[in-house]
């Protein structure tokens, strides 16, 4: 059985105390390994090295740590088929799904390449009679991140990679449910020539995430996960003086009007709902079918979910895995169950789906309801599974209340071929990021990802020049040099002069 620990200066660390959680083949439903769970005191080991590592990283030129990104970002591409198998046997997606989600990571890294030139301060000459005036970026220090099992390695590449070509050290404390890979990442940013202690992995419960947010030599905490656990990590983290991001749930809406090339907007709500199982805090759980789209769309959408492919991240056919463990498979189940009982018409039941050779694996095939109403808890909650729900409107009015009116905020899209009613969605809807016939509107590395309402908590989105933003702090500077004749002491308050 594989024993997992953690990475912390540099190298290999085993468990100190013997506590471990269990990590399993999701497709078999057995125990494949187990993982250390850290304590407070391994937390402050990392902590720690990523302090002791700091000065000598921040001092390193914005370009000197560049070309160690660059070489990270070609071992990550050389690596890139280990890395995704690692992810399907341990999260359980298919593996074109998984070396989507390295791809997506990488792209983080060659922004990262660049972030040299988004150090660049600004400067006045002359604000005042031999006076100038400019502005730097410096590193916050240490920096951590908590991120969820659904990416295991790409939610980490929106973090790290930003942070350390910011000129900050890093702890991440990943999902335990998979954490090879993040293991892997950090090994291989150590042989790109990054100097031990610059990237720390420690693994664990809430044990651990309680150690960082409390920890007083942190100055940053990023974080992703489901609404509860993002909001608590806001408070926590804020009330000791760090700077917090922290990305919540979703229950995004795809808006198909009348007018929607309805094969497009199908195969878009397949990829979108049942991809990833559904593990996807972009996944579309919600199609808003408005006037005669309804039945038109559960029309193509039924025969669709009823044949998805479902099996092992090995199967070079299947487009679904299963879920991540049995609790998740029981709480998405559960759902369904409830679904039924609040009235809402299941047109598909995906619940007594059994692969021959996987029957204790944790699969659920796809789940389609229609006639959901936004008084129903599977319309209100996040179920975070292969469970699409469409809900009918009658006009484009009624379906962007509905949207705006959700909690939450992170992703929407609206399909149609009418230009204004995009343009008019595009600008009134209340949510941070938008598809206009793209169902999971995810923006490039050179963007950023942030949502809105219980979707963040925090005021910076991440990656992109956000999460520039967001890992350095701005320093102002005023100077004046001496002329060799002085005019005596000022006791009042400097003006431009």
């Amino acid at each position: 059985m594989t024993e997992i620990g953690h990475f912390v200066g540099g190298k290999p660390v085993g468990n100190g105390h013997g506590r471990f959680s269990e990590i399993f083949n999701p497709a078999t439903g057995e125990i494949a390994g187990r993982v250390a769970l850290a304590t407070a005191a391994e937390v402050d080991a990392a902590v720690q090295n990523a302090k002791a590592a700091f000065p000598g990283w921040a001092r390193k030129t914005p370009v000197a740590r560049a070309r160690i990104l660059f070489k990270f970002k070609e071992l990550l591409e050389r690596h890139r088929d280990q890395l995704a198998r690692l992810i399907g046997a341990e999260h359980g997606k298919v593996l074109g799904d998984a070396t989507g989600e390295v791809t997506r990571g990488i792209e983080v890294v060659e922004f990262a390449c660049g972030v040299p030139h988004l150090l660049k301060g600004e400067f006045s000459e002359n604000v005042g009679t031999n006076v100038d005036c400019y502005s730097v970026r410096q590193p916050l220090g240490v920096c951590a991140g908590i991120t969820p099992f659904n990416f295991p390695a790409m939610v980490p590449m929106w973090m790290f990679p930003v942070a350390i070509a910011c000129g900050n050290t890093f702890v991440l404390k990943p999902s335990e449910r998979d954490p090879s890979a993040p293991l892997l990442l950090a090994k291989l940013l150590l042989e790109a020539g990054a100097p031990p202690g610059v990237l720390n992995v420690v693994n664990g419960d809430k044990e651990a995430v309680d150690a960082i947010l409390s920890h007083p030599d942190i100055a940053a905490v990023s974080f992703v996960g489901s609404t509860p656990i993002a909001e608590y990590v806001y408070r926590t983290g804020t009330a000791t003086g760090k700077r917090v991001q922290a990305l919540g749930g979703a229950k995004n809406h795809m808006v198909v009007l009348p007018d929607a090339d309805m094969d497009q907007a199908t195969d878009a709500l397949m990829g979108a709902a049942y991809g990833s199982a559904g593990e996807r805090c972009m996944a579309i759980s919600v199609a808003v079918a408005v006037g005669a789209a309804g039945d038109r769309l559960i029309e193509k959408l039924a025969p669709r979910v009823r044949g998805l492919r479902v099996g092992p991240y090995t199967d070079p056919d299947a487009e679904m895995g299963p879920l991540v463990t049995q609790q998740a498979y029981d709480r998405v189940k559960a759902y369904v169950d409830l679904g039924i009982r609040e009235g809402a018409k299941l047109v598909v039941d995906g619940r007594g789906l059994k692969l021959q050779g996987y029957e204790k694996g944790f699969f659920l095939g796809g789940c389609l309801f229609d006639h959901v109403k936004p008084e129903m808890r599977i319309y209100k909650e996040e179920i975070f599974g292969p469970v699409l729900s469409v809900v009918r409107t009658p006009d484009y009015e009624e379906a962007l209340g509905l949207v705006n009116a959700h909690e939450f905020g992170n992703g929407t899209a609206i399909f149609t071929r009418d230009g204004d009613a995009a343009r008019d969605f595009a600008a009134r809807v209340q949510i941070g990021m938008v598809g206009v016939n793209v169902p999971i509107p995810v923006p490039v590395a050179y963007h950023s990802f942030g949502g809105w309402k219980h979707s963040l908590f925090g005021d910076h989105h991440m990656h992109g020049s956000e999460g520039v933003r967001f890992y350095t702090r701005l320093k102002e500077v005023t100077s004046r040099w001496p002329k060799g004749i002085r005019a005596g002491a000022e006791f009042v308050m400097p003006t431009l002069r």
